[in-house]
This record gives structure tokens, C-alpha cells and sequence, in this order.
């Protein structure tokens, strides 16, 4: 299903399997644009905080995603999400807005307009696109679908390390029982579950760099695109 910009890459998979920054320097790599949708769902999550709707309320939610602008804008130092107006980029990386964008993203409601918005940004090819329903939901037919993995351990180690690295201080326990429900959430919901696409290249990251994860997904890539 590649658009004229070129082909449409998915990547899924579980919190802390490295998708964002592998699909970041994918996306770096072979000169397309890269979408993080997780980013968006916590937008949403974290507005909805500060207008105070519920993140149970799934009407509420969608009323008021579809009044939000939402845009990813290149910058100096990469890509940049911003809403309404407002540069949003780090504001939204803090362990509470990462559970409620776990917590909004069950509604069928938001999803539906989610995925419009997601394919909308994927129209034209020329994409990485990375979250936990890509290669399932939005783009069944992407040109090439991964879906990345690795240990409870090591995507809790990971987890650790980002907040440490913001000043989080939560214990490594605390991180990997929140990881344990946030996988249960996400595996769980009717609307677009975590679940790797049948077609999909499976990559355990948990012993890889992210370099390493790279070159193994630019191998696939390669071989597609000299298959076609």
C-alpha cells in the first residue's frame, strides 16, 4: 500500500520494547516521517486532565480529542508534537499521563477517532508509524509490519532508567507492577488489542542496542523493497 512518498512501515508492541526510538531512527534512516501515536493518546490524556473529563468518560473524551489539534512538527532537535499551539513534547513524558493514555485508549470512541487521524497522517507514505495497533488497525495492508518485544525485566529496567533519567525516583518494583497493568489493559481491550499482526516481523529486543534493532529492520525493508 505504498503512497507516492513511499512505503508505510507499522511497528507494535508492548511498553519498553523500544518502538519509539527505533522507529525514530528507522525513520531517520530511510529519509521518511515518523509518527509516534502513543504521543498522541497521552496528549489527549493529559488535556483531559487539565479540563478535567474524566479519563472513564468515553462521549467526553471523544468530544474533546475532536477539538484538539494535534501536529507533529520537525524541529532542531527532532520532531516536535504540538497541541493547540503549544509544544507538548516533554510535558506529556510523566508516568502518570503515561497511565492515562493506557486508561483513554480503551474507549472504542477515541479509537475510532484516533485511527482516522492516524491514517490521514500515513495517507501519503513515505512513514514509520509506531504504537500498539499499527500493523493490526490502522494499516493492515503496511508495506512492511514488526512488532518488537523483550523481557518483563527488561522492558522494566528500561522503563526505570527513562524516568530516573526525567528525576522520576520510583522503585523498580513500582515500575514493573505498572508495567504488568498497563500490558494487561493493552492486551485486553475490545477496542484494538496488542497483539502482533500475522504478517509481522518479530524482533525480541531484549539483548539488542538500538542500533542493532535498526539494521535488522532496514535488512527486512531492504529485502521488501527488492521483492516488489
Amino acid at each position: 500500500m505504498a503512497g507516492k512518498g513511499g512505503l508505510v512501515i507499522a511497528i507494535d508492541g508492548p511498553v519498553g520494547a523500544g518502538k519509539s526510538t527505533a522507529a525514530r531512527l528507522l525513520a531517520a534512516r530511510l529519509g521518511c516521517r515518523h509518527v509516534d501515536t502513543g504521543a498522541m493518546y497521552r496528549a489527549l490524556a493529559l488535556k483531559a486532565q487539565r479540563e478535567e473529563v474524566d479519563w472513564g468518560d468515553g462521549p467526553g473524551l471523544r468530544a474533546l480529542l475532536e477539538r484538539m489539534d494535534l501536529a507533529f512538527v520537525p524541529g532542531p532537535a527532532g520532531q516536535r508534537l504540538v497541541v493547540d499551539g503549544e509544544d507538548w513534547t516533554e510535558t506529556i513524558r510523566h508516568p502518570e499521563v503515561d497511565r492515562g493514555a493506557s486508561l483513554v485508549s480503551v474507549h472504542p470512541a477515541v479509537r475510532d477517532v484516533m485511527v482516522a487521524r492516524q491514517r490521514a497522517l500515513g495517507a501519503g507514505g513515505g512513514i514509520v508509524m509506531d504504537g500498539r495497533d499499527i500493523g493490526t488497525q490502522v494499516f493492515p495492508g503496511a508495506d512492511v509490519k514488526f512488532y518488537l518485544d523483550a523481557s518483563q525485566e527488561e522492558r522494566a529496567r528500561r522503563r526505570h532508567a527513562e524516568g530516573a533519567a526525567r528525576g522520576e525516583r520510583p522503585s523498580l518494583e513500582a515500575v514493573r507492577s505498572e508495567l504488568l497493568s498497563r500490558d494487561q489493559r493493552d492486551m485486553g481491550r475490545a477496542a484494538g488489542p496488542l497483539t502482533a499482526a500475522p504478517d509481522a516481523v518479530r524482533l525480541d529486543t531484549t539483548a539488542l542496542p538500538p542500533e542493532a534493532v535498526v539494521e535488522a529492520m532496514l535488512a527486512v525493508v531492504r529485502q521488501r523493497k527488492q521483492g516488489r
